[in-house]
């Protein structure tokens, strides 16, 4: 039997806080008597219970503890304090914000062992949740959707060219990350990626800034600078939002896609370049020809291989991995009790949207993870109504009686999830026994 590993820090005074034998057994324990030592300790090692015997009289001590625990996040922490402490503010903070459990002096062995038991057993639940990767393999695109994947390919494909792409989708779809994902599965992987947005620089410097400048083409010309497409020489250009490029430039632009070559601002003398031209843009390259703001021949220029994205709402089937993705990504970030998301607030997820795609999604989530007060993200806390889940299934065209068995089920996996489940804790938050409790689970296929 794999023994469990347990780190235990003693913080005061030793004559309290020996651990009893029995407690011991079959747990590997590593000793730390001082603070400092806890990183040595738990370098290279995968502990996932953290046990701190903290005797001190001192409530100063309790701030270093804090920034202890706050460093190991991914340890579930039990706290054991003598009686007095729980007196002071900053040990209740501390209770609130960083532990999964706390005791008091003197040790009731039985009682720490099943805590230090619940722990372990709520840390190797994390591990099993799935958590996303955005390898090479995945293009840095999260999701399993049927859209997805024929987008992958399609980029495998494209990459392999060196045509021009004109990449097209909603705000917030992923139009630079597509043209990254293009860039590095090309034979120019190696060389620069240069992305400009092209609504974003004023009209007055953006061709001295996409054509580069000689020294004394205009006041303030001190020194000759290489353009933006210049220094995308033997690599991809990225035209973000290229609809908004300026009618004169425009020119300018199409004679470099013609030719290879540009003229710097001040100089007659060409500049061959071996680039690659990416261009992206949300508004649709025909309605801005027709309405007089972009040229057609340089729309068919650039619209040689076109990729067209999906919004969010036509793939919701990753909407689930890209949760679990941003949660991951921004967990630096997030509130040190948070530990995951409420199944209402993945139901009103589902049920939204996301008018700004992707990036409202990470900015929602980013925001509910510092912000959120619980341990859990509610649909509150996203800014999102909660959808009834009764209503929806008798929206379906089920019965009363469905509605009803939904409903049950979906609040008992819901308290479940949110008592670390925790038997006691979700039968108390439910208003029924243990034994109602176990077999409401059975007739529902719910497992602890």
């Amino acid at each position: 039997m794999t023994r469990r590993q347990l780190i235990c820090i003693t913080v005061g005074s030793s004559g309290c806080c020996t651990l009893p034998a029995s407690l011991l057994s079959g747990w590997e324990v590593q000793a730390v008597s001082k603070l400092e030592d806890v990183a040595k300790a738990l370098k290279n090692k995968s502990y996932q219970v953290g046990l701190v015997l903290f005797s001190s009289s001192h409530s100063n001590d309790i701030a270093q503890v804090r920034d202890v625990l706050e460093t190991y996040q991914q340890l579930q922490w039990v706290m054991v304090f003598l009686p007095q402490a729980l007196d002071w503010p900053q040990t209740k903070a501390l209770i609130v914000q960083h532990l999964f459990d706390f005791h008091t002096f003197p040790i009731d062995a039985a009682r720490l062992q099943y805590t230090l038991g619940h722990a372990y057993g709520y840390a190797e639940l994390l591990q099993q949740i799935p958590q996303t990767s955005v390898g090479k393999h995945a293009m840095g695109l999260v999701g399993k959707s049927g859209a997805l994947q024929q987008l992958r390919q399609q980029i495998v494909k494209v990459a392999k060219a060196d045509a021009p792409v004109l990449i097209w989708g909603e705000s917030g779809t992923g139009k630079e990350l597509t043209a990254h994902a293009i860039h590095s599965h090309s034979a120019r992987a190696k060389g620069p990626f240069i992305a400009v947005n092209c609504g974003a620089i004023p009209a007055s410097l953006i061709q001295s800034e996409l054509f580069g400048h000689e020294r004394g083409a205009f006041t303030g010309a001190s020194r000759e600078k290489r353009g933006l497409i210049e220094s995308a020489d033997q690599g991809t250009l990225f035209l973000d939002e290229i609809a908004d490029l300026p009618l004169e430039l425009q020119v300018n632009m199409l004679r470099f896609l013609q030719e290879g070559t540009i003229n710097r601002v001040g100089s007659s003398q060409p500049i061959k370049l071996n680039v690659r031209v990416v261009a992206a843009s949300h508004v649709r390259l025909e309605d801005a020809v027709r309405s007089g703001r972009f040229r057609e021949d340089l729309m068919y220029r650039l619209n040689v291989l076109l990729l067209q994205l999906p919004a969010l709402r036509e793939r919701k089937e990753d909407l689930e991995l890209l949760l679990q993705h941003f949660f991951s990504v921004f967990a630096h970030e997030k509130n040190v009790r948070l530990q995951g998301w409420t199944q209402q607030a993945l139901r009103a997820i589902m049920a939204y949207d996301w008018p700004g795609n992707v990036r409202e999604l990470m900015n929602r989530i980013r925001r509910a993870m510092v912000m959120a007060e619980g341990r859990l993200i509610t649909p509150q806390d996203l800014g999102l109504s909660a959808p009834c889940a009764a209503n929806q299934v008798l929206n379906a065209g089920d019965g009363l009686d469905d509605a009803r068995t939904r409903a049950e089920r979906d609040t008992i996996r819901d308290t479940l999830h949110r008592r670390g489940k925790n038997i006691t804790h979700a039968a108390r938050d439910l208003g029924v026994s243990r034994m109602t409790l176990y077999r409401l689970m059975d007739k529902h296929s719910l497992r602890a």
